[in-house]
């Protein structure tokens, strides 16, 4: 079986529906401090799922896992991930992102189960020292929620020298996007992504978005960012854990979608998805906002085979369509 840690939550849940749709059977290990029981309800109806609720922070927790089911490869999503949050409170982040994937290195390694994917970030790079972003870039990180991630690539390559457990670290950017059938999506609370806050917006908020600057050295003016659609994203998981399963060997792969979308382009792709207009003000730059961020992925399709499908269109459509069926899913309907 494949044994997903974070599962209720936001990735980890359309990665769950990549693998039940290939016909996997799948563990789902959430300890729903984000993510939602409603989550692991809807995967539940699509496919072989069990559920356990539980803490990476409690060893025991873990490995009753391990003892109960016949685990084959981990696919490591649960984390916490507010980059604002890691800043004011980093023993959160420390405890959880990195102690907890001690004790679920350490179970996995008792139990001779040597194979993980793991959910990793762009933010393990910093400050960008050039664009596109390849896998060659000095790693640098800027926040704690950065250094838990780059703490536990490390721990993970020192775990593959002394006991041979097999990694495969997925480095991604930014995740947009949702379900197309509206099975599963995002639901963050507070919900912090860019994309979900404009289409709240228009549910009668009244909100103004601000865009810092719209002096940048790009084709518009406004900062890039690399959208990547989360159903490619979770493809790529399946892909990972493939690739392993096939050489046995670690490695690490940028997953982006290589041109990144403006500022004003998200803006104004929601307007044309949902036909109406965004109240939206330039202010001034923020400091420390690159001009471009995205990735060259290159060696995850040569290696991995994997090409990104959808667009930020097509993101910010299943997004809208998610959006009004929340309260709908959250009621359990």
């Amino acid at each position: 079986m494949i044994l997903i840690t974070g599962a209720a939550g936001y990735i980890g849940s359309h990665t769950a529906i990549n693998f039940l749709n290939n016909g996997y059977d799948v563990v789902v290990f959430d300890n729903l401090a984000t993510g939602h029981i409603e989550t692991i309800n809807a995967l539940k109806k699509i496919g072989n799922v069990k559920f356990v609720q539980g803490d990476l922070r409690n060893i025991e927790d873990i490995e009753k896992v391990f003892e109960e089911y016949d685990i084959e490869t981990v696919i490591h999503f649960a984390a916490f991930s507010l980059v604002g949050e890691s800043v004011t409170d980093p023993a959160k982040y420390y405890r959880n992102n990195v102690y907890g994937t001690m004790n679920l290195l350490d179970t996995m390694v008792k139990h001779n189960v040597k194979k993980i994917v793991f959910s990793s970030t762009c933010a393990t790079y910093g400050e960008p020292q050039y664009t596109p972003i390849d896998e060659k870039h000095p790693q640098n990180p800027i926040n704690p929620y950065g250094n838990t991630k780059l703490c536990v690539e490390m721990m993970m390559k020192d775990y593959d020298k002394a006991y041979g457990l097999k990694s495969i670290r997925l480095r991604y950017f930014n995740v947009a996007g949702c379900d197309e059938k509206s099975r599963v999506g995002e639901w963050h609370d507070p919900e912090s992504h860019l994309i979900p806050n404009i289409l709240k917006s228009t549910f009668g908020t009244g909100k103004v978005f601000e865009i810092f600057g719209n002096d940048y050295d790009t084709p518009d003016g406004t900062c890039i960012r690399d959208y990547v659609n989360v159903e490619d994203l979770a493809e790529a998981h399946r892909l990972a854990y493939l690739y392993l399963k096939e050489n046995n060997k670690s490695d690490f792969f940028n997953l982006g979608t290589e041109q990144g979308d403006s500022v004003k382009e998200v803006f104004d792709t929601c307007e044309e998805v949902l036909n109406q207009k965004i109240n939206v003000e330039v202010v001034e730059r923020r400091e420390g906002d690159p001009a471009k961020l995205y990735a060259n992925a290159n060696k995850a399709k040569e290696n991995l085979k994997w090409h990104p499908q959808r667009t930020l269109k097509d993101s910010i459509k299943t997004a809208y369509n998610w959006e009004l069926n929340l309260e709908n899913f959250k009621a359990g309907k």
